[in-house]
């Protein structure tokens, strides 16, 4: 009797396991579901993608390169959730590896934009890189503004001149934007001098919120707006910082806002493959016995956040210096250049 009931449960066990093999296969065969938008990932309603666009995730890719904290404070869903989505949306987006020769053959077609001197696009490997932050730290005088209007008017000049045809957001901390400037370069240069400042966004910043504030609706304006920017300037980087957190005491505040400030601007510069220059103030370093005693302000989060680092200083009769400080595939250099009324020309 218990030996029939034994083999009774076998068959059943039995009777069990083919059911389940019989349906594995139907479950392998059911067809993911295609991510197009934010309302497709999983864990993410029509409430909780609402809050996410709000807050300026209303991409894949910004999601894909979020961090949980951020989803988390945007979106008010839990941490298991956040990661969740932001590995779906990395998926999507094939954010995985890709060979060097991928890689190389996808640099030859980067964005580059002119400053208008030769000497100093040789530098730089031919102008001002997309897709990374470039840094030009100096002393009062030393043209980085100078540069930021040229490169605002050079943005706007077609591919084939140096140029990328977009449009230039111009975020200034001290008042020193000038439209008049950007006027006589822009005749110089054979465009239209109304249409070339109507292509120039210009934003003051009066504290370092607002500076920060500015930089976060950039992806607004490419977003909604539709402009096709491919210039982020901020001129100057530091000013606000350096007012608003003063002594040691407010010292790791501020760079922990700075890290973030500098975050941003890289993925602007990443996810929409445009130029971001930003100038820096410098400070003297008494302790410096041999070489130059300037050096840029902010410390190691400005100088790991900046792809391209270079010295502007005064040269002989009225020229000016760049000196290529930091590139991740670029040698260290100098060139020699002119600021004409003109603009940014060769000596």
């Amino acid at each position: 009797m218990k030996k029939k009931r034994r083999m009774r449960k076998m068959s059943r066990k039995i009777e069990i396991l083919e059911q389940v093999q019989e349906v594995m296969p139907e479950e392998k065969s059911v067809k993911k579901v295609k991510i197009d938008s934010v309302e497709d990932l999983p864990g993410v309603g029509p409430a909780t993608a609402e809050k996410l666009k709000e807050s300026g995730f209303d991409s894949l890719l910004s999601l894909a390169v979020a961090s949980p904290g951020e989803l988390v404070e945007a979106g008010g869903i839990t941490e298991a959730t956040a990661r969740k989505v932001i590995k779906a949306a990395r998926d999507t987006m094939n954010m995985g590896f890709e060979s060097g020769d991928e890689l190389l053959e996808r640099r030859k077609n980067i964005l580059k934009i002119s400053t208008g001197s030769k000497s100093f696009d040789a530098l730089l490997g031919g102008g001002f890189e997309a897709g990374g932050i470039t840094e030009c730290f100096g002393e009062f005088g030393s043209s980085k503004t100078q540069i930021a209007h040229q490169l605002a008017v050079n943005t706007q000049l077609p591919k084939e001149r140096g140029g990328a045809e977009g449009v230039c957001i111009y975020i200034d901390t001290e008042g020193a934007f000038r439209p008049e400037r950007i006027k006589q370069m822009s005749e110089h240069q054979g465009l239209d001098p109304i249409q070339t400042l109507k292509n120039i966004k210009v934003a003051r910043a009066f504290n370092s919120d607002h500076q920060m504030l500015l930089v976060e609706k950039v992806e607004d304006l490419i977003k909604n707006e539709g402009l096709n920017v491919k210039l982020v300037v901020v001129d100057s980087l530091m000013s606000h910082f350096r007012a608003d957190f003063s002594g040691r005491g407010q010292l790791a505040d501020r760079q922990q806002k700075l890290n973030k400030h500098m975050h941003t601007l890289q993925k602007l510069a990443t996810a929409y493959n445009l130029v971001v220059y930003v100038t820096n103030q410098v400070m003297a370093k008494p302790d410096t016995f041999f070489g130059d005693p300037t050096a840029a302000i902010g410390g190691h989060i400005v100088g790991h956040n900046s792809q391209t680092r270079i010295y502007l200083r005064k040269g002989k009769k009225g020229t000016r210096v760049a000196k290529l400080i930091d590139s991740p595939h670029l040698p260290d250099g100098e060139a020699i250049f002119n600021i004409e009324e003109t603009g940014v020309k060769d000596v």
